[in-house]
């Protein structure tokens, strides 16, 4: 298996720090408001990631943060007159929502911030004890960048001037403007926590590195404290450098021996950013299309490239989706040896295993829905299926998280609940019709079905309808 590593810049050949087991962490969302599209994006490529590297038979442990602790979090509770858990709790359960309507497993570990503050004051602790850390006057406490010698090493970034200059005047006493809070006192009356430190709160870095360590890091750690470390391109500087200069100054170990990074959402070719008012809440969408076709387009292009969301290519990418989904309504009830199954699922899995290169998986995908059909065309429904040409849907549900849903009610998505309702009960009444032999009533039945714009299938499954 072979990732890109986007702090060496190169695909490297995925080698686990322990025989058989990965441990995967990826920074999860600030929870103050709705799960936008770029929240959706890494969700997505981490929950492929996780299912390839399972599929390959690691044992994963994927943990994924919940930020509780925040300055916008606390600007929203002091607005709306709450307290931050309300607040917290209120998008938590958003998040969560979203994420499962668009097929994504819940990580093993979601550790909170409020919950991890003694391994936040053990971390900040250590760094003050060994010179990397310092104190001042107002009770803030600063990770000293300069004592870091590898510090941008992660990013690569090349300091100017100004940010070179051993100490810089100003008011808040800092050494180097690049040296980053660890601890933000408070003064009375503001929301805040207690500490060895003082009253106060975390600095955002803080967190993942001090949650790594507490529940991803063994006793037995060497040089890195996990497998692989991933998140949006935007978090690699300066989160990702300065968690990378806290564990190392703290510990003596680097955080994470592979890091995953993957692109920015833009809306019609502009970069989704709340400052340019074009954020695209996921429980907007969801209210269009279906969890499963924006699953199936959002994981359509590379994780590392950015994603250019417009309805036009989400429509396109439907219209593949529904291939697969035409596919399964016609292998409908058929029986299908595992065995056959074999070589389809290998050339899947080896094309995920090639830095999730979905493009060449989705194409697999393609060639053997077009083989699949062609054979049935020739063979006939009920005949054996060649087996070269056979496709392995639950494999595809797996490993992809999609294809899940039962093929003739995929085809439902547009008509409204109260018409489902009717239809169900029409094709009821029509059921119970043909059962005691009253074909006029069946007939008159199917008829007022057919009203409704839809198809409908009797097959020894049921019946089951589709909209035309």
């Amino acid at each position: 298996m072979y990732i890109f590593d986007s702090v060496q810049k190169i695909k490297r050949e995925f080698i686990s720090l322990k025989k058989n087991e990965v441990s995967l962490y990826v920074c999860g969302p600030t929870v103050y408001d709705d799960a936008h599209l770029g929240h959706a994006k890494s969700a997505l490529v981490f929950d492929l990631l996780s299912r390839v590297l399972r599929a390959e038979g690691y044992n994963v442990t994927y943990a994924r943060n919940i930020t509780d602790i925040d300055d916008k979090i606390i600007k929203k509770a002091t607005e709306l007159g709450v307290s931050i858990k309300e607040i917290t709790d209120k998008y938590t359960e958003a998040y969560h929502a979203d994420m499962a309507h668009l097929g994504i497993q819940r990580p093993d570990i979601e550790p909170k911030a409020t919950e991890s503050l003694d391994a936040m004051f053990l971390m900040i602790q250590n760094l003050l004890d060994n010179g990397h850390a310092y104190q001042i006057r107002n009770g803030d406490i600063y990770f000293d960048t300069a004592s870091d010698a590898e510090y941008l090493s992660i990013s690569h970034r090349v300091q100017n001037e100004d940010e070179k200059q051993n100490r810089v005047l100003n008011s808040d006493e800092k050494k180097n403007s690049a040296d980053f809070a660890l601890w933000k006192s408070v003064a009375d009356g503001d929301i805040s926590f207690d500490s060895p430190f003082g009253k106060g709160r975390p600095g955002w870095h803080l967190e993942c590195s001090a949650m790594i360590e507490k529940h991803l890091t063994g006793k037995d750690v060497g040089e890195y404290a996990i497998d692989i470390h991933g998140g949006g391109a935007d978090l690699l500087f300066p989160h990702h450098e300065n968690e990378a200069a806290q564990t190392r100054c703290s510990t003596n170990h680097e955080i994470a021996a592979y890091w995953m990074h993957n692109g920015f959402v833009n809306i019609d070719g502009e970069k989704m950013s709340k400052s340019l008012g074009n954020s695209f809440f996921i429980k907007d969408a969801l209210k269009v299309y279906d969890g499963e076709v924006l699953r199936f387009y959002l994981l359509s292009t590379h994780y590392r490239s950015n994603f250019n969301f417009n309805e036009e290519d989400l429509l396109a990418s439907k219209k593949r989706l529904d291939k697969l989904y035409r596919l399964k309504k016609r292998l409908f009830g058929l029986e299908v040896h595992s065995d056959m199954q074999t070589a389809f699922k290998t050339k899947l899995l080896d094309a995920l295993k090639d830095d999730l290169n979905v493009s060449t998986a989705l194409s697999v995908i393609d060639e053997m829905i077009s083989l699949v059909n062609e054979t049935l065309d020739s063979a006939g429904k009920h005949k054996e299926l060649k087996r070269e040409a056979m496709i392995d849907m639950a494999y595809i549900e797996e490993l992809l998280g999609f294809g899940l849903e039962n093929p003739f009610e995929y085809f439902q998505t547009g008509v409204d609940k109260e018409t489902k309702v009717k239809i169900k009960e029409l094709i009821e009444e029509r059921n119970e019709a043909k059962k005691a032999k009253d074909f006029a009533t069946s007939d008159s039945l199917r008829d007022q079905i057919l009203s409704y714009g839809i198809t409908i299938m009797d097959t020894p499954q049921g019946t089951f309808w589709e909209k035309v």
